[in-house]
């Protein structure tokens, strides 16, 4: 599932259902500097939203490459690092579960 085009904070939400009402009111006047707040709060959460879905994209990168290093020493080790390894793998693992959880 991916994340929403837009990410709203409780303040914008409050904001532009106040404009919308406004609006909804003055159908029949001039409504284009409500229109054009409405446009600014909807690009601002766009924005907001676009920078969350790439910060987000990165950590799932990192979280996969910490996995991919930590299986690889797993493999390579030997004896008492053997349990140390595993455990590190464990970790990574559950570290890229949360990071694919927070998308949804």
């Amino acid at each position: 599932m991916p994340l929403p085009e837009r990410t709203y904070t409780r303040s914008e939400k409050a904001q532009r259902a106040k404009l919308l009402f406004q609006g909804a009111k003055r159908c029949a006047g001039d409504i284009s500097r409500i229109e054009k707040q409405i446009e600014r709060i909807d690009q601002a959460a766009e924005d907001r939203a676009r920078r969350e879905s790439q910060a987000h994209a990165r950590l799932l990168d990192t979280a996969k490459q910490d996995l991919a290093a930590a299986r690889v020493a797993e493999r390579c080790a030997s004896g008492t690092e053997k349990a140390t390894a595993r455990q590190q793998r464990k970790d990574a693992e559950k570290r890229l579960r949360a990071v694919e959880r927070a998308r949804h």
